[in-house]
């Protein structure tokens, strides 16, 4: 293809002149899985423009190639002057993830069929007050364990594992499509490069069995709703010899009948009586450490205002640090009156003015006045 009728490369891989490499890669990424062959079988026009893909992003990845492209264009690169055409030594770099997306290769088996045990979730629900103080849980979960019979290797005792005929225990084996070579997962022993002709009856050939495992998980002060907490090393049992899986406890915290939690703050509402409200008073409330505190309300405070108590709320994780608590009062109502309260209370009212409800007043007084100026 010549210089002429060569598309440009960052026409392309579908991005603008000024993309960054992340960008570059992700379209590189998407494009490539589209127009891949193994998902285009028998259609030349894909098989082409997979090939013009490779050679755009092999020069626009390379901050040099880049440049002289950025300047010279197609030109930079004739004359053996370095261009991306084909499928040079860059060709296995630029695919590698590729491929392992669209293929599954990038499994964590080893030689000899070493492969990572899988991680593990477990959910476990604590109380604010455990939250605040800390705790340290037991817990006993099933997992899998290194079969103690074969010690891990899967086959029977006195016999041991042969290597794959089909990879020759490379694990791979190297298929050609077309212009290019496609290496797969060995179909035969999936990976592992290795067979077990003899399976251990105790594990089936697995290298791993079942156990009920107990486990001490320490909880810091502190943890929030959705903390994560990572035992390395407590997962699931590799295969054949593989390292062990990681163990990840998620916590939640269960509903608090007093407290509602805001990060390292916490808020609860208690009700006040009309009287409380009006002439003032004090009531005490229960803290998260299992104290009281005092709150003093003064004189004509409304309903929904808020007190502040410093440093009695959730302590910081991994620091010395300490929330606030948050009182919210809202007024109640007085409900089933005898005839004697509702009397007082008329009576009240009948002796109240704007001074002892500014809010009312002030309201009903714009109210008149809207109408009164859509009369006129």
């Amino acid at each position: 293809m010549s210089t002429s009728t060569k598309r440009c490369y960052y026409e392309t891989l579908e991005v603008e002149r000024d993309a960054d490499e992340g960008k570059l890669k992700s379209s590189f990424r998407k494009l490539a899985m589209k127009f891949h062959p193994d998902r285009n079988p028998g259609d030349e026009t894909s098989e082409v423009k997979f090939k013009e893909l490779n050679e755009a992003y092999e020069v626009l990845k390379d901050k040099d190639k880049r440049a002289a492209y950025d300047r010279y264009g197609h030109a930079a690169f004739e004359q053996g002057g370095g261009g991306g055409a084909g499928f040079g030594a860059g060709f296995a770099s630029s695919f590698s993830d590729i491929f392992e997306d669209l293929f599954g290769m990038a499994g964590q088996r080893g030689r000899g069929g070493r492969e990572r045990g899988a991680d593990l979730r477990y959910n476990m629900e604590i109380t604010l007050e455990e939250a605040f103080g800390g705790k340290t849980a037991q817990i006993e979960i099933p997992v899998s364990v290194t079969c103690e019979a074969c010690s891990g290797i899967g086959a029977k005792a006195g016999t041991k594992p042969k290597t794959c005929s089909t990879c020759g225990g490379a694990g791979r084996v190297r298929q050609s499509q077309g212009f290019f070579t496609l290496e797969r997962t060995c179909p035969g022993c999936q990976g592992r490069g290795q067979m077990i002709e003899d399976a251990c009856p105790s594990c089936s050939g697995q290298g791993r069995v079942i156990r009920e495992r107990n486990l001490s998980v320490n909880i810091p002060p502190g943890v929030e709703d959705g903390t994560r907490i990572r035992l390395a090393g407590e997962g699931e049992a590799g295969v054949r010899g593989g390292p062990p899986g990681d163990l990840y406890i998620f916590l939640s915290l269960a509903q608090h009948q007093f407290f509602q939690r805001d990060g390292a703050d916490l808020h609860c509402r208690v009700p006040i009586s009309m009287v409380t409200a009006a002439l003032g008073g004090e009531f005490e409330v229960p803290t998260i450490e299992k104290s009281k505190a005092k709150v003093k309300v003064p004189a004509g405070t409304q309903s929904n205002r808020r007190f502040r108590i410093a440093s009695k709320g959730m302590p910081v994780l991994r620091s010395r640090q300490m929330g606030d608590m948050y009182v919210q009062v809202v007024v109640e109502t007085p409900q089933n009156l005898t005839k004697k309260q509702q009397e007082l209370l008329a009576e009240f009212e009948k002796l109240s003015s704007g001074n002892t409800q500014p809010e009312s007043e002030g309201f009903f007084a714009k109210v008149k006045d809207f109408f009164g100026n859509r009369a006129s």
